[in-house]
């Protein structure tokens, strides 16, 4: 009978940890509001009116369209060369741009890291960091300086006895200039998440294979690249994820084209600027813009999957 009651009086009291834990850190988590706010707001919100692709909208009438339209227009862009057009020149500059920065990014970052005097280490990566955060509108003020007819570029051209060209005018140099340009912006910044998981790699293990006779390159392709194989392969996934949309590529491509080079360097989130904001089709865009998310999802799903098949590690 008395052990009865002592198992009731010690019988845990179950709690919401959750709120707890709130309770303790609330600090933490009302630095999330801001954030939750913004995405709630400016992301989550506006899929809503992803409902005007399958409806007619006309200026000042429902925010949701004013009737029933189905599947037009999507077969409306499915038939239009300028989409394919821009579609086509999406995949080039993402696919591009992610065959150079990806392995840049990786090879930068190991660099980084067999750094050993600890000053010229920070100055380093502080010096690669600032690219990243100056504005775009500067980058492509820049870009537009530096290949203009009197720039530095066409200045070196001359020097060498060749013409000068307008590089922004002519669809074959866009690619090279988005790509360059990109790398450079990007390159030092994208080296955190892998210098994080450098870092959580144990010492003992390079020494052990130092001592067993393996030298920088060994120890860097049997340790550092396996350890840090997982966070290699979650960046990968994003960026294949991401090859049709715009990520931060609407802003240059904006910035930097003209009429005279569409034929390479209008891309699929310019084209839905150009018929919903500059045309006022806004639901034969946001066929389009839904569209592209949806060809992101695919594609990501399926590296995912590839990716757990062959490397055993995924995003989700």
């Amino acid at each position: 009978m008395s052990s009865n009651q002592d198992n009731k009086e010690w019988k845990p009291v179950k709690k919401n940890s959750f709120l707890r834990h709130i309770g303790i850190y609330w600090q933490i988590y009302l630095m999330l509001v801001i954030p939750v706010i913004y995405y709630v707001v400016f992301r989550y919100i506006p899929m809503f009116g992803n409902i005007i692709a399958f409806r007619k909208y006309r200026a000042g009438g429902s925010i949701f369209g004013v009737e029933n339209s189905g599947l037009k227009y999507f077969k409306q862009f499915t038939r239009d060369q300028s989409f394919w057009r821009a579609f086509r020149n999406t995949l080039t500059l993402n696919i591009t741009y992610l065959l150079f920065r990806f392995p840049l990014t990786l090879i930068f970052a190991l660099l980084i890291n067999e750094i050993r005097n600890l000053h010229w280490k920070k100055f380093v990566q502080t010096v690669s960091y600032l690219p990243h955060f100056i504005s775009m509108v500067i980058v492509c003020g820049m870009i537009k300086e530096l290949t203009s007819t009197s720039g530095p570029i066409n200045a070196l051209v001359i020097a060498c006895g060749g013409k000068a060209i307008s590089f922004l005018s002519v669809a074959k140099y866009f690619n090279a200039i988005f790509t360059i340009s990109g790398v450079w912006q990007s390159l030092g910044w994208g080296t955190i998440l892998y210098l994080e998981a450098m870092s959580n790699i144990n010492p003992n293990l390079y020494e052990a294979a130092a001592v067993d006779g393996a030298g920088h390159f060994r120890r860097v392709w049997h340790i550092t690249i396996p350890s840090i194989l997982p966070t290699i392969t979650t960046l990968l996934i994003l960026d294949i994820g991401g090859l049709v949309g715009s990520g931060g590529a609407f802003e240059k491509v904006f910035l930097l084209y003209n009429p005279m080079i569409y034929s390479s360097a209008d891309i699929v989130s310019t084209y839905v600027y150009r018929m919903g904001i500059g045309s006022g089709n806004y639901s034969y865009a946001t066929a389009v813009g839904l569209f592209e998310g949806l060809i992101n999802l695919v594609l990501l799903t399926i590296a995912n999957v590839a990716s757990k098949k062959l490397t055993d590690s995924s995003l989700f």
